[in-house]
């Protein structure tokens, strides 16, 4: 199928989108203008909060109850904005489709995909649901889906979270749209399976001749993927253009900035006098699956036989894909969950150690999650998030005191310590990610292990974390067991890495010869994946 390159498929021309408040007004989107040829990739990016995901939910009349919007989305010479629900349908879900960030809150635990995939079909496009699945069997061949025909009658959680993606884009292409909109689609996942949504979408798109709205804060992606950029900042765009002339010669602070996001240098490695901290040896961990009734259980060995040591002062980054175990070692050498092995912390061994014995021990060995958002209670303000474990381990403390450790532990990761009233709704991604931190540092832990801390961050708020991270290790001696698929993030943190492939370590060694002369076949790939998506970040490394 072919379509005109030159014919403009959609046009969205001042576009305004308010939101009310019980506070007033928000002014989310201000004035916006963005076209889309047919046949070509558009990037629209910029930070969390610039506006460009509410343009998009706008344009596709899918905003909050309190949104408002004037201007006009032109879509086959008609202003599609304020449409009723019924004539939209018409066009959304059919013309014009959206596949967005976290495929596994947009897709139906209660409902096999083939049932998913085909009720579009069926809704939009009239067939029967007989017809309807054998396409939906087409469209799960055409994304690659591995054993189709069973897929097709499995539930959502029993795919992959790139199988997820892919099931999305399937169900966004089973009317064969003229617009596909991508709200990052590849944010949650590894490199290698990006990568591999990455060039599906160039696939399909060659393919089928629509045309692409990218919506990211990657940069890297945009290079690779996108024919033109629209770049937004507080709900305007401030800079627009040809990809290449966006990325050699940028003209707007702001695009300077971003394109300066990446984090970058280089941890110094830490003395081989330095004591010991965590010391893993041979550590396993085994889950049993229950295959069915009439079937015997199935042992899945996540973790196998791996040893390490960390010396005070030493960042291990742990690298591989989703599954490879690397959030189970973590949880393992921190007794969190049963193991194998042993694990030894300052001379004495861990693990098997109960509750009880352990508890003694949890303020120097601390975990900060990936998602600040749902680890933090909603119920209660900063400050008692804060000093929470105050009150566990140094329970002689008074009110006051506790008060102070929190004060000073937000001052430490650069919050105002007037905020402490508030409550985590009220912060934006980063300053969440700080006030997990924060609720670490209070109680001076040696070791910290961080689950994938900067992977729902947009690159800026990373950039800005790492340096945090960096200089709380230097003001106070800390070791970091550091897990995360950013290949970024790991080079600029730490001093050894090892790589993780199906819970076994497949090479380690020092970051500078992991990421410059990688041995493994499979480290490679990790690398070269994160490089097709960064490659002018690592340049301007």
């Amino acid at each position: 199928m072919t379509r005109d390159s030159q014919t403009t498929v959609l046009s969205i021309e001042d576009l305004i989108v308010d939101f009310e408040t019980a506070t007033g007004t928000v002014n989310a989107v201000r004035g916006v203008d963005i076209h889309v040829q047919a046949g070509e990739t558009v990037a629209v990016v910029g930070e969390s909060g610039s506006g460009k995901s509410q343009t998009m939910m706008a344009a596709m009349g899918l905003l909050a109850s309190n949104g408002r919007t004037q201007g006009q989305v032109v879509y086959e010479g008609r202003n599609i904005l304020g449409l009723a629900a019924g004539q939209l349908n018409g066009v959304r879900g059919a013309r014009i489709t959206m596949i967005f960030q976290e495929p596994m809150t947009s897709l139906d635990p209660l409902y096999t995909i083939g049932r998913q995939l085909a009720e579009p079909m069926v809704v939009h496009g009239g067939l029967s649901w007989k017809a309807a699945r054998a396409k939906a069997l087409d469209l799960l061949r055409l994304v690659n889906i591995p054993e189709p025909e069973r897929k097709i009658k499995a539930y959502p959680y029993e795919l992959s979270g790139g199988q997820r993606q892919r099931v999305m884009i399937a169900m966004a292409l089973s009317n064969d749209p003229d617009v596909l909109i991508a709200d990052e689609p590849t944010t949650a996942l590894d490199v290698t399976t990006q990568a591999q949504i990455l060039d599906l979408l160039a696939e399909l798109q060659t393919r089928l001749g629509m045309a692409v709205i990218f919506i990211t804060h990657d940069l890297g992606i945009v290079r690779r993927i996108a024919d033109r950029v629209y770049v937004m900042k507080s709900g305007e765009v401030v800079e627009s253009g040809e990809t290449g002339q966006i990325f050699n010669q940028p003209e707007h602070p702001y695009t300077k900035m971003l394109l300066d996001a990446e984090p970058t240098g280089h941890k110094l490695p830490v003395a081989d006098s330095a004591p010991v901290v965590l010391e893993a040896q041979k550590v396993s961990v085994e889950f049993e699956l229950d295959s069915g009734f009439f079937t015997s259980k199935h042992v899945l060995r996540a973790v196998d036989d791996i040893s390490f040591s960390l010396r005070k002062g030493q960042t291990l980054g742990i690298v591989g894909e989703s599954g490879s175990g690397k959030s189970t070692l973590g949880r393992a050498v921190l007794n969190l969950l049963p193991a194998g092995g042993r694990v030894v912390f300052h001379g004495r061994q861990i693990s098997g150690m109960d509750r009880t014995a352990m508890r003694a021990l949890r303020k120097d060995m601390q975990l900060i999650f990936q998602d600040p958002f749902g680890s933090l209670s909603p119920r209660m303000t900063v400050g008692q998030i804060i000093s929470e474990g105050l009150l566990v381990h140094e329970p002689s403390l008074s009110a006051r005191d506790r008060d102070a450790r929190a004060c000073q532990a937000l001052e430490e990761v650069s919050l105002d310590p007037a905020m402490r009233n508030r409550y985590p709704h009220e912060f934006s991604g980063g300053q969440r990610q700080r006030i997990a931190i924060a609720r670490t540092m209070v109680l001076k832990p040696e070791l910290v292990v961080l689950d994938e801390p900067t992977s729902a961050l947009d690159r800026t708020i990373q950039k800005q974390v790492v340096e945090l991270l960096r200089d709380l290790q230097k003001a106070h001696d800390l070791t970091y067991l550091f897990i995360s698929h950013d290949l970024a993030v790991v080079r600029a943190l730490s001093d050894t890495v090892m790589v993780m492939q199906r819970g076994k370590v497949v090479e380690a060694g020092t970051a500078d010869v992991i990421f410059e002369a990688p041995k493994h076949d499979y480290t490679r790939e990790l690398i070269d994946a994160a490089m097709l998506t960064r490659q002018q970040m690592t340049q301007n490394a």
